[in-house]
C-alpha cells in the first residue's frame, strides 16, 4: 500500500513529533487501521515534505514522529492563477479538486453577473474553509507539497483589476491562438465564467485588461469542466505535461 500522504499545519523538523489532525488521525487510526511504526507522509503546505512513522495510535490522539525533511515536488514550472464563477454543490468542488490536481498556484471565486451564487458572512467564511478543505485533499491525493490558495470570493472588476500575469486568458469563442507562439510563459491569469457564461460587458473589461479570448473547441463545456481542459492545455504548451 502507498504511504498515506497528510497535511499537517505544523514545523517539520527532522526527530520531532506531530500530532495528527483530528481528520486524518480518524482515517489513519479507524479506516486505514495503521498501527505504530508504519510509515507516512507528512506536508506543510508550503513545499515542505518530510518521511515520518506513527509512534502513538490510539482512538482520539495520532502522533508521527519525523524522520527526513525535503523540499516537495510536485510543482509545475507555469505559476497561473484561476479566477472560477462560483458555481452551485458540488460542481465548484470538483473545478477546485482538478484545478490543484493540473497545478493550479492560486484560486479566486468570483461573482459574476449570470453567477446565481452569493455568499455572506458566516456561509461565505464556511464555504471559503470548505473549498481550502478540497484543496489540502487534492494535494494529499496528487503528490504535491505546496497547497494552493483559495482566495476570498471577489467581484470579477477588482479580480481583472489585478492581474499582472505575463499570459492571460479569457474562455470566450475566438479565432486567434497568438499566444499558443510564446517560446515560454512563467504566469498565467485563467478565467473562466458561469454556465450562461460571462456577459459581453465583463468580456470587454477582461479584454481591457489584458485578457486574450480562448476557444476550447467546437463543443459548450461546463463551467466545471472548462478548467480542467484549459489548464491541460496551459500545462501542455508552457508547464509539465
Amino acid at each position: 500500500m502507498a504511504k498515506p500522504r497528510i497535511h499537517v499545519a505544523a514545523s517539520l523538523i527532522a526527530g520531532g513529533d506531530v500530532v495528527l489532525p483530528e481528520g486524518p488521525a480518524r482515517h489513519v487510526a479507524l479506516v486505514l487501521r495503521l498501527r505504530q511504526d508504519a510509515p507516512l507522509i507528512l506536508f506543510d503546505g508550503e513545499g515542505r515534505e518530510a518521511q515520518a512513522r506513527l509512534v502513538e495510535v490510539g482512538r482520539k490522539r495520532v502522533v508521527a514522529r519525523i524522520d527526513t525533511v525535503a523540499a516537495g515536488g510536485g510543482e509545475s514550472p507555469l505559476s497561473v492563477h484561476l479566477g472560477q464563477a462560483i458555481s452551485k454543490g458540488d460542481r465548484m468542488d470538483y473545478a477546485i479538486q482538478k484545478s490543484v490536481e493540473l497545478g493550479v498556484a492560486a484560486i479566486t471565486p468570483l461573482y459574476v453577473e449570470h453567477g446565481d451564487v452569493r455568499l455572506k458572512g458566516d456561509r461565505e467564511a464556511k464555504k471559503l474553509a470548505h473549498w481550502q478543505g478540497v484543496a489540502v485533499s487534492a494535494c494529499e491525493q496528487c503528490g504535491r507539497a505546496s497547497v494552493p490558495t483559495i482566495h476570498s470570493p471577489r467581484p470579477l472588476a477588482e479580480w481583472l483589476g489585478e492581474r499582472d500575469e505575463a499570459l492571460r486568458l479569457v474562455l470566450h469563442p475566438a479565432t486567434d491562438d497568438s499566444w499558443q507562439q510564446a517560446d515560454s510563459v512563467e504566469s498565467a491569469a485563467l478565467l473562466i465564467g458561469p454556465e450562461g457564461g460571462l456577459s459581453a460587458t465583463e468580456v470587454d473589461i477582461a479584454r481591457r485588461a489584458g485578457f486574450q479570448p480562448l476557444t476550447l473547441g467546437p463543443r459548450i463545456l461546463r463551467t466545471e469542466t472548462a478548467p480542467v481542459v484549459a489548464l491541460a492545455l496551459l500545462q501542455h504548451h508552457f508547464g509539465d505535461l
